[in-house]
């Protein structure tokens, strides 16, 4: 490394202050709950795809409406209207000291595309951090939940395992590809919301 290197590397290191945690979690792990008390503690903004999509398509924004297009067409959302949603909710938000990713990103095109956004602003993720709770439990605590959430996904046995077969395989590759640079970290998800977030924080201490 040259003294030219040295000195980008420097200045690379001291704009990359932000702290930017990927959060994953099978459904039921209390992964919301969660990120809410992760975002009180540590001053983060928490962006996820779900209120990415509410927000964009109830204000009708261009990126909202042509989502709803592909949506009302029966069609998958294409990465890039996704990652345009994310990229305006980072950029509208300049002044916090970091940002929780719920569900995004969920494959590799998209775990590349954030990668790429980050290091355009200086910035890169900090870690991956996955709730790991047992089958089991998952199904027990959505089946329970569905008895007054009125979803009818969280009602149907088969239908919540099918869920967390699509978890697993989307985050599998996506936690290998931060596992290559020692960046993706698992915590149990099993015990009270308390000792589950002191877990957490733990981890998040140690982030860089």
């Amino acid at each position: 490394m040259d003294l030219l290197d040295w000195i980008r590397a420097i200045f690379m290191k001291e704009k990359m202050k932000r702290t930017n945690v990927i959060l994953f979690g099978p459904p039921g792990s209390g992964k919301g709950t969660q990120a809410q008390k992760l975002v009180e503690k540590y001053s983060l903004l928490h962006i996820s795809t779900g209120d990415l999509f509410r927000y964009e398509i109830g204000n009708e924004t261009p990126l909202g409406l042509k989502a709803k297009e592909y949506m009302n067409k029966g069609h998958l959302v294409p990465d890039e209207v996704t990652i345009g949603m994310l990229k305006n909710k980072v950029e509208a938000n300049p002044e916090v000291k970091g940002f929780i990713f719920d569900g995004f990103p969920r494959t590799i095109p998209q775990a590349q595309a954030l990668d790429s956004f980050l290091h355009s602003k200086g910035e890169e993720v900090s870690a991956l951090v996955a709730l790991e709770v047992e089958d089991n439990e998952i199904v027990s605590r959505l089946l329970k939940r569905g008895e007054t959430s009125g979803r009818v996904d969280d009602q149907n046995e088969e239908v919540i395992r099918n869920r967390i077969k699509v978890y697993s395989e989307e985050t599998s590759v996506v936690y290998d590809h931060y596992s290559k640079s020692n960046k993706s970290q698992t915590v149990n998800g099993l015990g009270t919301i308390e000792e589950i977030f002191s877990r957490l924080s733990k981890v998040f201490d140690q982030i860089d």
